[in-house]
């Protein structure tokens, strides 16, 4: 299928690693200050955290380690050892100065970013823990794991498990805040169901039988003044969900394996999907017409990453990571910043 017009689609950095799990970039300004974006050749990488927090990068390893780069020197500040379990997801929680971790060993541990002093270690879940998220605004993380349950922790209260919500059948593998409405959040399952929740009062609002097989990722998304989600699965398919009427309002199909990741760029008019397929296939966010399907011989295509205002998406691969630039045919950014 042809591009859509006036679309480059730029190789800017191609670098060789190890398993590269998951990358979160901070969707700030390090982009603009910095002409480059270090990639890694760390052994089973799981995550790469970038944050303008003094232009530094949290890395979290399958080994357990936990590794911090200086994002303008391109060299590693402090590493120390969490756990002998790998560590799946890593957050910078730049109010309080903190790292928090979360590990194949159920545990959450938070570190003071200064010192490498752990100051918290809780034991969360009785199995892996999948994904944490920050709340924007409240002292809140969501925690989600392999138990098959989402918890709510108030770092306020001396890290408190302040709600437990149960009702998925299988592992959770992601959530997401609503940013319309705060207090609600999304869960993705391995059961195939997307589920709604009520922060506040613990309760499920409602339940998508969303897909056929599990449900790898989940994402919220304006798309003019209405909102949406879209959720990535191992039925080799992405769909995106009209979120006032409940409705699947289009599939997105063309990967031959499981849907890893998805991220709706917040000033580009694309949606991205990933795969194990080893692909990477860009969207167009209004007609979802298919702009393009992007392969690095990288092997499974496990995250993807944007930087809010600026043209540049990361990919981490089982073999690297790749960094694209999206720009107009006569070089520009798409983006501008």
């Amino acid at each position: 299928m042809a591009k859509l017009p006036h679309t480059i689609y730029t190789k800017e950095m191609v670098q060789t690693s190890e398993r590269v799990k998951c990358v979160d970039l901070h969707p700030s300004k390090p982009w603009y200050s910095l002409k480059f974006l270090i990639t890694f050749q760390l052994q089973f990488s799981r995550l790469l955290k970038l944050d303008e927090f003094w232009c530094r990068i949290l890395a979290a390893l399958y080994s357990g380690n936990v590794c911090i780069w200086n994002y303008h020197s391109q060299k590693i500040e402090k590493s120390f050892k969490v756990t002998e379990s790998p560590v799946r997801s890593a957050k910078f929680l730049v109010r309080e100065n903190w790292i928090v971790v979360g590990a194949d060993d159920g545990h959450i541990r938070v570190y003071n970013y200064d010192t490498m002093e752990m100051i918290k270690d809780i034991e969360a879940h009785t199995d892996y823990i999948r994904s944490l998220i920050i709340h924007p605004t409240l002292p809140y993380v969501l925690s989600s794991s392999d138990d098959k349950l989402i918890k709510l922790w108030d770092w306020e209260k001396d890290w408190i498990c302040s709600k437990v919500f149960e009702g998925h059948q299988h592992y959770v593998m992601q959530a997401a805040f609503d940013p319309n409405d705060l207090k609600t959040f999304a869960s993705a399952s391995l059961d195939g169901t997307i589920k709604i929740w009520n922060m506040d009062s613990g309760s499920l609002d409602f339940t998508l039988d969303a897909h056929s097989k599990g449900i790898n990722c989940i994402e919220y998304f304006m798309a003019g003044d209405k909102p949406f989600l879209i959720s990535g699965s191992d039925d080799y398919t992405a769909k995106v969900w009209d979120y006032e009427t409940k409705c699947c309002v289009q599939k997105l199909e063309g990967h031959t394996h499981n849907v890893t990741a998805t991220s709706v760029h917040p000033q580009l008019p694309i949606i991205i999907t990933c795969s194990e397929d080893g692909t990477v296939r860009v969207w167009d966010k209004t007609s979802y017409r298919l702009d393009n399907t992007l392969a690095y011989g990288l092997e499974r295509v496990w995250t993807v990453a944007y930087m809010k205002d600026s043209s540049k998406v990361v990919f981490g691969c089982d073999k690297g990571t790749i960094v694209v630039k999206i720009s107009g045919s006569n070089g520009s950014d798409s983006a501008d910043v």
